[in-house]
């Protein structure tokens, strides 16, 4: 019985190991630029605990991140918004089921020149600006001159966000100057006396100057207290439920660990 159990024992010993041995490769990672840092962080430690296992990142942008998981291009899907209803049905017709991880928390925050005077904008405010409605800074009490507007492109999680939770669905103004990341909004405000862009939290930097809203400053606290009104999740897609790497990078993510390196990406950790 002694000899049996040992046999047995060394079986599953072994299948482990070949288990580990099979899962250890290539870990695509593609999506949102502003999940990006937050996958950054977190590939650089899990390739440095798991030296067999590569890790490949790029952005593109939130629809960008899904469509990968529905081709089959992608192990993780980077986005900063949640699937939309054409996108499951897209994946439905596939046979793809994505299986969505909420991996942190995030503010997005309008954001101007440093030079401008403008502190706060009521979200009525932002919407009119954004409509062209709003067309000069002394409109809402700010130093006169022209507001450049500087949004988005459609691919973007935080453009889709910006449109819901701003816009209310309207379209944007079509002279909107359109940038394809967060980091283009923080270079084209930086160097544009009269622009306005939105970006999120973690991208804040000195170049530019953060704007609150409905007189709430767009931080952390507020994000997890419910005050600041622009906020959302920030998700990992899987092409059903994950296995091996994907398994072992998303549990990584989501372990203490891994949320620490969410709060030193910029983002907001769950816990």
């Amino acid at each position: 019985m002694e000899k049996r159990f040992h046999v047995l024992l060394m079986f599953s010993i072994s299948l482990i190991v070949a288990s580990s041995q099979l899962f250890a490769g290539e870990l695509v990672i593609k999506g949102s630029t502003t999940v990006l840092p937050i996958a950054q962080k977190a590939a650089e430690a899990y390739m440095a605990e798991h030296t067999d296992v590569k890790i490949s990142l790029s952005g593109g942008g939130s629809g960008n991140g899904i469509k990968a998981i529905i081709d089959g291009t992608a192990d993780i899907g980077n986005a900063s918004r949640f699937i939309k209803q054409k996108e499951v049905t897209l994946a439905g017709t596939r046979g793809v089921y994505p299986v969505p991880f909420r991996v942190a928390l995030d503010a997005i925050v309008p954001v101007v020149n440093a030079e401008n005077s403008v502190k706060n904008l009521t979200m009525a405010q932002l919407k009119d600006i954004y409509l062209g409605n709003i067309k000069d800074w002394k409109e809402v009490g700010g130093t006169p001159g022209t507001i450049v507007v500087i949004s988005r492109d459609s691919s973007s999680g935080t453009f889709g966000v910006w449109k819901d939770l701003v816009m209310k669905k309207k379209r944007v103004i079509p002279n909107a100057l359109t940038v394809p990341s967060n980091g283009g909004v923080v270079q084209a405000v930086a160097n544009t006396p009269g622009a306005i862009g939105y970006i999120g939290l973690g991208y804040i930097t000195k170049k530019i100057k953060a704007v609150d809203v409905d007189g709430v400053v767009g931080s952390e606290e507020n994000t997890l207290n419910g005050s600041f009104p622009i906020s959302r999740g920030l998700f990992m897609f899987t092409k059903g439920w994950p296995k091996g790497e994907t398994m072992g990078f998303i549990s990584f993510i989501l372990s203490r660990k891994g949320q620490k390196l969410v709060k030193e990406a910029g983002s907001i950790p769950l816990f």
